[in-house]
This record gives structure tokens, sequence and C-alpha cells, in this order.
């Protein structure tokens, strides 16, 4: 019996996710993968994830890649795990790869190393991008280029705005291979609600930032802002995450109106303090498209974000959008604002849930990848659809 045939037999698809998973860190690349694989199992498909996590044991759905893993965003292969990785795409028979960029520095060669296999490719491409002139934008698009050729031998690459696939044509990636599919996030899951985290910390209003404490993040310009607008004991602002910066923040803000948490894996206690929060903030220099900045809109929180990657795409219309190149002033304004006028939390919170609700729900996003699944492999396997 042909490869084919064997496939065509199968009940279900069956796909090798190349992502990461961790079990001390929270962020959304992490994130992705995990919402998207889970979403991927309760809709019938087989999902074998690939990882670098040597702390999860391995079974019929993971698999744990020997590397040397800097971090979750740096990963180095070991030697031999090209020949590994096809000799463990052969043994489970995957119809499909779907690969979370980046996921090693085995990124450049898996388009090749698929069809070697006679298996398409899709490829989620999460890189910061910005259009307006700064040394992160000049960052960003290094990597672009870096990434250009690879992605143009995917079957599918998936992006989160059109300046993205702008980029990415100007580069050379064919344009009928590039896919915009913003992110999705569980808005049964994450839902206005009751929550006793301001009793918790003992204040009647609640400011929140989630995400990586790393120099792109700003994270000091928003505490600044925040502190310059004189807010009273009754007000916090919960600095939620973990990264480069987190040390440096913690010696420079000492303020009991800020509280650093750490990172927090827990989902259900980032719900806990999203649902308490008045307002959201994510001053960034660069995005994608920020899964921190959809939940906080699902939870119903007043959005306050810079204009970046396709998070003001996102959020225009639904919550404040700040111009990155005047950020201090504006967001200085934004936190002024939320901070005396609590009505107007109360208003944009009611806009960004109807937006995540309308416009980014993860049931909306895997419709549409699976669509594309079924769209690449009728071109690839069509015996598997006669």
């Amino acid at each position: 019996m042909t490869a084919d045939a064997e496939r065509a037999e199968r009940r279900h698809l069956r796909v090798a996710w190349l992502g990461h998973r961790s079990t001390t860190e929270a962020d959304g690349i992490i994130t992705y993968s995990r919402e998207i694989t889970n979403g991927l199992r309760e809709r019938g498909v087989e999902v074998v994830f690939f990882h670098h996590a040597r702390d999860q044991t391995d079974d019929d759905q993971s698999v744990a890649l020997e590397a040397l893993s800097l971090s979750h965003r740096l990963v180095l292969s070991a030697p031999g795990s090209k020949k590994k990785l096809i000799d463990l795409l052969r043994r489970h028979e995957v119809d499909l790869v779907h690969v979370s960029l980046s996921f090693s520095s085995l990124d450049f060669n898996l388009p090749r190393l698929c069809h070697r296999l006679g298996i398409p490719i899709v490829a989620t491409f999460h890189v910061p991008y910005d259009t307006r002139f700064s040394v992160w934008r000049g960052i960003s698009a290094a990597v672009y280029r870096l990434y250009a050729q690879a992605l143009a031998e995917c079957d599918a690459v998936i992006i989160f705005g059109e300046a993205q696939r702008d980029i990415l044509v100007n580069l050379g990636v064919p344009r009928q291979v590039i896919h915009v599919l913003p992110n999705g996030v569980d808005v049964d899951r994450y839902t206005p609600g009751p929550s006793s985290k301001r009793e918790q910390l003992g204040v009647d209003r609640l400011f929140t930032y989630m995400g990586r404490l790393d120099p792109e993040k700003n994270v000091d310009v928003l505490l600044s802002a925040f502190l310059d607008a004189a807010p009273p004991r009754t007000l916090r602002l919960v600095v939620v995450g973990g990264g480069i910066e987190a040390r440096r923040l913690k010696r420079r803000f000492t303020d009991r109106r800020i509280t650093f948490t750490g990172v927090i894996t827990d989902e259900l206690e980032r719900i806990d303090i999203l649902r308490a929060s008045d307002a959201f903030f994510l001053p960034s220099t660069v995005e994608g498209l920020s899964l921190a900045m959809l939940e906080a809109m699902a939870c119903g929180t007043a959005t306050v974000a810079t204009d970046v990657g396709s998070d003001g795409d996102a959020l225009r219309g639904a919550g404040i959008v700040v111009d990155p190149g005047h950020l201090d002033h504006e967001l200085r304004l934004a936190v002024r604002l939320l901070l005396e006028s609590p009505e107007v939390c109360s208003l944009l919170g009611g806009l960004a849930r109807r937006r995540a609700e309308e416009r980014y729900s993860i049931t909306s996003n895997l419709d549409s990848l699976l669509g594309l699944y079924r769209q690449l492999l009728a071109v690839s396997y069509p015996a598997e659809r006669s």
C-alpha cells in the first residue's frame, strides 16, 4: 500500500506541530501553540507536538527534541536533529507539518525537509514588525530578510496583518502562499466576570501590564507615566511577567502602588487579574499581534496599546491607540484619562469585549486554519479527498 493510500484510509487528519512548551514561562508564542493544538484536538485532528521542553514527559501526543535552549525563543538544535526529525515524521505518518516560528536553528531547512517527504508545510511567522523608522524596525527587518527564503519555500505562511504581507512580498515571498489569519482568543474562557484580586491587593482599582519585561516593551515608560499621574494609594499597577528588564525595573520602581508578580503560568490567575483590571497597557515599540492584548480585550478590560504591528488595527475604535513616536506624551495622557474617569474604563471595556468576540475568537481562527489545511491537502494528496 502506498503512503498516500495509507493516509486515505485514516479517518483523522494527523498534524505534526513544531512549537514551544514550557511549565515555567508564559508568553504569546507559547500560548499560541497550546491554544491552537488544543483546539485542533477538540475538533478531531491528531496532533503530535514536537518541542524542546526537556522537563515534560513524551507520550503519543508530544515529542521532545534534543537542543541547546538559550531561551524558548533561541534554540540551537543538536547534531543529528534533522535526521531524527525526518525519522519521526515518517514514523508518525503525518499529513501536514505546521511550524510556529521561530522554532529552532532547523527553521531554514524545514521546507525542503518536508517536501523531500512529500508533506506540505505551514509556517506561522510571529516575528514582530513595524512600518515606522526606528532601531527596532531595523532589527525586525533584518530578521524578515533572514527568513524570507525559507518562507518562500513553504506551502503556506500565516501572518497577522496586511502590512506584514507587504513586507514579505517585497522580500520575495510569493503573495499566493501568504494568508492573513489573526491570532484568536477563547472568548468563552476569557470573559468579564467576578474577581477577588482587588480585595487580595487591598485596592479599589487596578491597572495592569502583562507580558515580557524586555526593552522593546517600554514598561519603564509606563511605570513613570503612572507614578507621574499621582495615583491614589487605592489604585495599583500590577506588572505580570519576566524578562531581562525585570531586575532593573524592580530596583528602580519601589513605590508600593506598583506590584511585580513575576511570571504567572496559571491561566486562571491571569484571567482573574484581567477581570479585576480597569485598564490594560501595552506600550511596545514592536509587536506582531499581541495575544495578551486580545485576552485583556476579551475580559472586558479598557485597553491602551501602541500602533505597532497589527495591534493598532485590532484595537482602533475599541480602545486607545498610542503613537509610538510620541509614546511618553500620549501614554501619560491615556493614564491620566483612565485614572480620572472610571466611566471611560467601563465604556472602553465594553467596546473591547465586543471587538474580541466579533473579530478575534479562536473559533474563527480554527475554522480558517482547518480550511487552509484542507486546501493544501487537496492539492498535495487528492486521493484523500476523493
